[in-house]
C-alpha cells in the first residue's frame, strides 16, 4: 500500500509518498518552511501544499508536534516549545481534512518515529517492551509493548533522582551543545536517564534517535545497563514520514490502535 506521511516541525514541514510494504519512501522527500506564526489555518495551507505537489488522494497520516488524541486529533498540549493559540483542544485532523479534501490521522511526532522503528527499522520482530527516545531540543519517546503503542508519554519529562529540572533540560541533545560538553561529560548524562528508563519500565530495547545518533558510537562506551540492549536508530531523517504514513495506512483500513504485525 501507497500512503501520504507528513511530519510538521518547528522549521520545516516535510512529506512524501511511501511503500509500506518496504517502508521506505518512494518520492522525493517535499519540504517546506514551517510558517511562523504557526497557525492552524497556515499549517493547513502547508499541509494542503505538499498533497498537492504529490498529486495524491488517499490517506494522510501527519505526525504533529503535540499530544494528539488518536480518535479525533484533538490537540491536547501546545504544539512545540511555545504556546501557539488556536491549537489547544481543537481537531487538527479537522483543520488538515479540510484543507485537503483526504482522510487524515494526526499522531504525536515522536509516536510515530518510534512506529517507524519498531516496524521498519532498529525495533522489528523485537517483542516485548521498546522504548525509542529521540534526542533534539528536547527528548521525544515512543513506548511499545509487543508492537503496540502507549500513546502521547513524555519521558523526557521525568525527573531523575536528586535533580530539580526535569531529564531533558540535563541531557537532551540541545544541552550537549549549549553546555560544549565533551562525551566524556555528557555520556554519563544520557547513561544516568538511561538507568532510569530500565528501573522504570524494565524494556527489552531502547532506541537513540535524533541528529545525534549519528555518534552513537562515541557513547555507547557509557552506558551501564544491567539487562536492556541499547541501539542506534536506523531510520534516521525518514522516520518521521515513514511512521506517519504507517499510521494513516493501518487506520484507514479501519484496524484499532496502532498494533505491528
Amino acid at each position: 500500500m501507497i500512503a501520504l506521511g507528513i511530519d510538521v516541525g518547528g522549521s520545516g514541514i516535510k512529506g512524501a509518498l511511501v511503500d509500506l510494504e518496504k517502508g521506505k519512501m518512494i518520492t522525493e522527500r517535499v519540504r517546506i518552511d514551517t510558517p511562523p506564526s504557526f497557525s492552524m489555518p497556515e499549517v493547513s495551507a502547508v499541509v494542503k501544499a505538499i498533497t498537492d505537489e504529490l498529486n495524491y488522494q488517499g490517506p494522510i497520516g501527519v505526525g504533529f508536534p503535540s499530544a494528539i488524541t488518536l480518535d479525533r486529533g484533538i490537540v491536547l498540549t501546545p504544539p512545540t516549545a511555545l504556546h501557539y493559540p488556536g491549537w489547544l483542544g481543537n481537531s487538527a485532523k479537522d483543520a488538515f481534512e479540510a484543507a485537503t479534501g483526504c482522510p487524515v490521522v494526526v499522531a504525536n511526532d515522536a509516536d510515530v518515529a518510534g512506529l517507524a522503528e519498531v516496524r521498519f527499522g532498529a525495533g522489528r520482530k523485537v517483542r516485548g517492551t521498546i522504548i525509542a527516545i529521540t534526542l533534539g531540543t528536547g527528548v521525544g519517546s515512543g513506548l511499545f509493548y509487543d508492537g503496540h503503542l502507549v500513546p502521547n508519554t513524555e519521558l523526557g519529562k521525568v525527573y531523575l533522582r536528586g535533580h530539580k529540572k526535569v531529564a531533558e533540560l540535563y541531557m537532551a541533545g540541545r544541552i550537549k551543545e549549549e553546555e560544549k560538553l565533551k562525551w566524556k561529560d555528557y555520556g554519563p548524562r544520557l547513561n544516568e536517564y538511561l538507568q532510569h528508563l530500565e528501573w522504570l519500565f524494565s524494556p527489552e530495547l531502547i532506541i537513540i534517535g535524533g541528529g545525534i545518533s549519528k555518534k552513537f558510537a562515541k557513547m555507547k562506551g557509557h552506558f551501564q545497563l544491567e539487562r536492556t540492549r541499547v541501539v542506534a536508530a536506523k531510520m534516521r531523517n525518514e522516520a518521521g514520514i515513514v511512521g506517519a504514513a504507517a499510521v494513516a495506512a493501518r487506520l484507514a483500513a479501519g484496524e484499532s490502535g496502532l498494533a505491528i504485525p
